[in-house]
């Protein structure tokens, strides 16, 4: 597949990673998560910056993330709440706006997402210039961890009808840990009009479709530590239909 370069990284020394953070009801795995990805981005060296997306919630993870932007700072920890549950699609273009990187990193606050993989995502970028890298559970060394055979079901079988359906180029469709060019993850949210689970599909879709280049780096996915899951029926319903739309229009 021809790859059209949409953006030019900066040298090295001046590459920066913006990880966007949306939390709903999140406030006993923030400060674990933070911790873990202040550590991994201080041993490896590279600018960082932490952007915490509160969508409104209301056990207090607000509030937990303003002790934690006291205690590592406001040039690491930057909070940009909004009133309500608003779409994982918005939240990105929400946190975009306010990133300063040219790098971002998209990831669950739920401990799901081990920080200890990004050296290896900002690796493959670099091996192969790549648009795009996406954590998959699926090859390599990948796997997950936690879940029962119901959700493990679901996972193949919704990635198996997607590669089946819309022949994506890459293994992980349902997958939430990527890295992307800013300029890239721009330029698929203004195209994406997908909601929940379905918007992480179609950012792939699309990034096919203009011809980007995808890397992919295994990772193990674990279930949440703290906390419920926020996959139900009207998600999987949703999916489905998401599937098909995709399937019809692209």
């Amino acid at each position: 597949m021809p790859a059209r370069k949409s953006s030019h990284s900066k040298p090295n020394g001046g590459d920066k990673y913006s990880v966007l953070l949306p939390t709903y009801n999140e406030r006993e795995n923030l400060p674990l998560i933070v911790w873990l990805l202040v550590k991994y981005f201080d041993e490896s060296g590279y600018k960082y910056e932490i952007i915490v997306i509160d969508d409104g919630s209301p056990d207090g993870t607000l509030a937990v993330a303003e002790q934690l932007q006291t205690i590592y700072g406001k040039d690491r920890i930057l909070l940009r709440p909004r009133e309500k549950k608003l779409g994982l699609g918005t939240a990105y273009i929400h946190g975009m706006k306010h990133a300063t990187g040219n790098f971002i990193f998209i990831m669950d606050a739920d401990l799901s997402h081990h920080p200890k993989f990004i050296p290896e995502f900002i690796k493959k970028q670099k091996e192969g210039d790549y648009d795009m890298v996406s954590g998959t559970r699926y090859r390599g060394n990948g796997g997950v961890y936690g879940w029962d055979l119901r959700r493990k079901l679901i996972s193949r079988g919704a990635n198996f009808l997607t590669q089946v359906l819309l022949r994506p180029g890459a293994s992980d469709l349902t997958g939430s840990f990527r890295l992307y060019k800013k300029k890239v993850l721009e330029s698929l949210v203004e195209r994406c009009v997908s909601k929940g689970y379905v918007f992480q599909m179609e950012m792939v879709v699309r990034a096919r479709q203009l011809n980007y280049t995808i890397g992919e780096v295994p990772i193990t996915f674990v279930d949440r530590v703290y906390g419920e899951s926020k996959l139900g029926g009207n998600e999987i319903v949703s999916f489905v239909k998401g599937l098909l739309t995709l399937f019809v229009t692209t």
